[in-house]
C-alpha cells in the first residue's frame, strides 16, 4: 500500500468537495486539515497562494493533479505532512508557462519543516502522480476508506 496515502487517510488529512469558487479556496481547503492537525498555522495557506501568484501554477502536473506548497523555508509549518483534497470539479489554476489551461482536481498539499523532508516528500508524492489507475481511482474518492482503498488497489512501484 502507498505509505503516503496511509498516512494521510489515518491521520485525517483528507478533504472532499464538489467545487471550489477559486483556485485560493482550493488551496486553503488543502491546507485546512493541516492547520487543524497542528502541522502547520493557518498561514500557510497564504503562503502558497503567494507563491503561485509569483511563479505561476508550477505546481499543477498531468492528469488533474497538483501539489501546493510554499518554496521557501516557511516559519509556520511546525511538523511535516501532506493533506489531500478531492474535487469534482477542476480548480483552474490559469494557463501555464507554455499558455496551456493548468487545472487540478487532486491536490496533495506538502508542508515541510527543512528542504530535507521538503525533497523526501516530493519523492513520495511523485510515485503516487505517476500511477495513472491509481490517480483515476483517487478521483473517485468520497472518504478516507475510498483512499485507503485505492492504494491497496493500485499498489507504487518500488
Amino acid at each position: 500500500m502507498a505509505e503516503i496515502l496511509q498516512q494521510i487517510a489515518e491521520n485525517g488529512l483528507c478533504r472532499f468537495a464538489d467545487s471550489v469558487s477559486s483556485w485560493e479556496e482550493a488551496v486553503r481547503l488543502g491546507v485546512e486539515p493541516l492547520a487543524e492537525g497542528g502541522y502547520v498555522d493557518a498561514g500557510y495557506s497564504e503562503q502558497i497562494i503567494a507563491c503561485i501568484r509569483q511563479y505561476g501554477p508550477y505546481l499543477v502536473f498531468d492528469h488533474g493533479v497538483a501539489m501546493p506548497h510554499a518554496q521557501q523555508e516557511p516559519s509556520c509549518v511546525h511538523r511535516t505532512g501532506v493533506s489531500f483534497l478531492r474535487l469534482r470539479e477542476a480548480a483552474d489554476f490559469g494557463p501555464g508557462a507554455d499558455g496551456t489551461p493548468r487545472t487540478a482536481r487532486l491536490l496533495f498539499t506538502l508542508a515541510a519543516r527543512d528542504p530535507e523532508e521538503h525533497l523526501d516528500g516530493i519523492q513520495s508524492l511523485v510515485r503516487v502522480f505517476t500511477n495513472e489507475p491509481l490517480l483515476d481511482a483517487l478521483m473517485e474518492a468520497d472518504t478516507p476508506g475510498d483512499v485507503l482503498a485505492a492504494a491497496e488497489r493500485y499498489p507504487l512501484e518500488d
